[in-house]
Formats: structure tokens, C-alpha cells, sequence
């Protein structure tokens, strides 16, 4: 290969790696940013909504043990449905078929921490945090809500909702045996939120506005 052309195509690499860099950089920043007046920590604090949105996630750690962050956000949830901060719960999570379905376990979790059944809707096509969002607002006709879950998660949830026009907060959800709120940070989150960006403004993906029957189940 010519010399010359090695270096242009070298260089070229480079700076696209940069730009690259600064949209992703940049992304983030606009999501963290628009979004941390609306995100608390302490249930006193919090304003009262009518509905919780408890954003799914697997029960299990991928080596099979308790995942801190599910059974944080259970917590949570309870927590503010018994403080009267909120008086609804939605668990929205995947359930592609019937060995995987976040929202049944949500509901079960919930109910040994005392969450009455009537309190909680189940919303079966919740696949994405997009859909969720997009669900609580076309599906369940939802304005107001408070979304509950980690924070690093909820940065992108609140953006999501706040930039198709819902007035929500969020709650930071604790995670199990890490002290007070805790702070995990998933390298992918970096870039799923320039992937939320991409969703609301140039791919919009259409998030499934039907019932929220579950996928069938063993009984």
C-alpha cells in the first residue's frame, strides 16, 4: 500500500474514533444533565405521584445468585408505596416466553414485602427502557410518574420520558449490600444512552401497544 495513503487512512481512523468519542461524550452529558434536578435519593424528599413505573430487570446475577439491583428496586418501590409517595405500582419488564418473566417476579418479590396484589399492574412488554416508557404513556395513559431504579438507569429513563413530554422523577433504588444508594456503574450504559438519544430523535422504534397478557406460563 502506498505510504501516503497509509497515513490518510491511519489518520482518518483516528479522528473518526474522536468524533465518535465526543458524540458519546457528548450524549451523556446531555442526559445526566436534563435529568439530575428530577432524581432523588431520599423518600422525603420526594413529590407524590399517582403511579410508580418499577423498571424490570432479572432476579438472578449472571452467576445465578440474587441480583442486588432487582431486589433494590423492589425495596423501593415498596418503600414509596408505603410511605404514600406513590399509589400505584406499574412493574414493566420482558417476558419473551415462558421461562423468562421479569414482571411475575416483580409482583411475587413485592408481595412477600407486603405490596397488597391489588397495588400493582403488570405490563408484560416492557422489552427495553424505551418501550416501558413509551408504554406508560400510550398504553397506560400516563402524564405523571415516578420511575424507580438505580440511578446510573434512571439518568436515561427520565430523559426518555421528560423529552416526550411526561413531567416525571425518578427515585434512586438502593442496591442490596452496597451502602446507602451506591453507585454502579455499567460500561454499556454509556452507551445505551446515546442509543436512547438515537431513539427519540432519529430511529424511533414503535413499542408494542398491546394488552399486557403474559407470554404463556408454567403453572
Amino acid at each position: 500500500m502506498n505510504p501516503r495513503l497509509k497515513r490518510r487512512l491511519r489518520r482518518g481512523f483516528l479522528w473518526s474514533v474522536l468524533l465518535f468519542a465526543l458524540v458519546v461524550l457528548g450524549a451523556n452529558r446531555w442526559v445526566i444533565n436534563s435529568t439530575a434536578s428530577y432524581l432523588f435519593d431520599d423518600s422525603a424528599l420526594m413529590p407524590e405521584n399517582e403511579v410508580g413505573l418499577v423498571l424490570g430487570c432479572s432476579p438472578y446475577a449472571s452467576d445465578g445468585s440474587r441480583n442486588a439491583q432487582f431486589y433494590g428496586r423492589m425495596q423501593a418501590a415498596a418503600e414509596l408505596l408505603k410511605l404514600g409517595k406513590v399509589k400505584h405500582l406499574i412493574l414493566s419488564g420482558a417476558n419473551p416466553d415462558s421461562r423468562y418473566n421479569e414482571p411475575r417476579k416483580m409482583r411475587e418479590a413485592l408481595i412477600e414485602l407486603g405490596v397488597p396484589p391489588d397495588d400493582m399492574t403488570l405490563d408484560y412488554a416492557g422489552d427495553s427502557t424505551f418501550e416501558s416508557i413509551e408504554r406508560a404513556q400510550v398504553v397506560f395513559d400516563l402524564t405523571r410518574m415516578t420511575i424507580i431504579t438505580q440511578r446510573y438507569h434512571a439518568y436515561r429513563a427520565l430523559f426518555l420520558a421528560r423529552k416526550q413530554g411526561m413531567s416525571a422523577v425518578g427515585y434512586m433504588a438502593p442496591i442490596q449490600g452496597v451502602t446507602g444508594h451506591g453507585f454502579v456503574y455499567p460500561p454499556r450504559e454509556v452507551f445505551a444512552r446515546l442509543l436512547g438519544v438515537l431513539d427519540l430523535f432519529i430511529l424511533r422504534p414503535e413499542a408494542s401497544r398491546g394488552t399486557q397478557a403474559p407470554a404463556q406460563e408454567n403453572r
